[in-house]
């Protein structure tokens, strides 16, 4: 295939496969918290450390992982005392994040603002091996923490107080979800864009939840929409050279509209056979709930 004889598209493709998977990974935990826009201020806040990456002239990768985890604390902390003024403070990070990540780049040696566009809406051939390098490590991490603790990361996404009574960290878990969200911002901001990542988090599992409501099959259902919708926007992005960001969310969400056409007569036939089970006092039927609850 012509597309993989050249290394810039290698290391675009192999980095837009870990976003594909990483992104629905920590958005289904965001998604059943109702956290879907957590992603979206984390994106924010890294323009922060992409601009002190140039000015400092370190990795704006790493410096904006560092930021994004730093603001991830910051708005669990806020989440949990800020009170009637969280959403002022929510606000203000937000916002100075976007403000210092311009101020920064444009101080910095050569910066202007074309430097940040490709972290802000995202850059094929700008994906360099040291930032593959560093996708692989933190896509690494975020696979870690969002399999190996699901149980005890869903249990805190459904239920704060039950997790607590069960003897479970919920802060600490609280904690380790904000910086495995944060970590995969920075992962997805050189396939699909600081400002339009957390579209990848959360339309996949959106588009998942039309077909099955069971935790698993969805986790399962939207990695591989986020895997297929980030492979197609990308091969898109180089043969009809579009904005690869753009591309994938797009697709994205041509995928959920799909999904939610062919999954609406499903559903209505199976609330009219729950109902007709009801008329006739079918202990059988009606024991099924017609929109049961997520489940591990």
């Amino acid at each position: 295939m012509e597309i993989l004889e050249y290394a810039f598209m290698q290391r675009a493709l192999l980095a837009a496969v870990l976003v594909g998977i990483t992104a629905p990974a920590v958005g289904i935990y965001l998604v059943q918290r109702r956290q879907a826009l957590m992603g979206d201020g984390i994106g924010h806040v890294a323009m922060t450390g992409v601009g002190l990456g140039f000015l400092l002239s370190t990795s704006p990768v790493w410096m904006a992982t560092a930021v994004a985890i730093a603001g991830a604390v910051v708005m669990e902390l806020i989440r949990w005392y800020g009170k009637t003024r969280g959403d002022i403070a929510l606000a203000m990070l937000f916002y100075g994040g976007m403000a210092g990540g311009v101020m920064f780049i444009n101080l910095a040696p050569g910066g202007s603002n074309a430097n940040l566009q490709s972290y802000l809406f995202g850059s094929l051939s700008t994906v360099s091996e040291e930032d593959v390098t560093a996708i692989c490590l933190l896509a690494a991490f975020v696979v870690l923490v969002t399999i190996g603790l699901r149980r005890q990361l869903f249990a805190v996404s459904q239920d704060e107080e039950f997790a607590r009574v069960t003897g479970l960290p919920v802060r600490a878990l609280n904690l380790l979800t904000a910086v495995t969200a944060a970590v995969t911002v920075t992962v997805a901001m050189r396939v699909v864009g600081l400002l339009l990542v957390s579209a990848l988090m959360v339309v996949p599992v959106a588009a998942a939840q039309q077909l099955t409501r069971s935790f698993a099959a969805t986790f399962a259902i939207s990695v591989a929409i986020g895997v297929s919708v980030t492979i197609g926007g990308t091969a898109t992005s180089y043969y009809q050279d579009v904005p690869p960001g753009a591309t994938i969310v797009l697709l994205t969400i041509g995928v959920f509209i799909a999904l939610t056409v062919l999954a609406t007569p499903l559903a209505r036939r199976r609330a009219r056979a729950v109902a007709a089970a009801e008329a006739v006092g079918d202990p059988a039927e009606c024991s099924v709930p017609a929109q049961p609850a997520a489940k591990l």
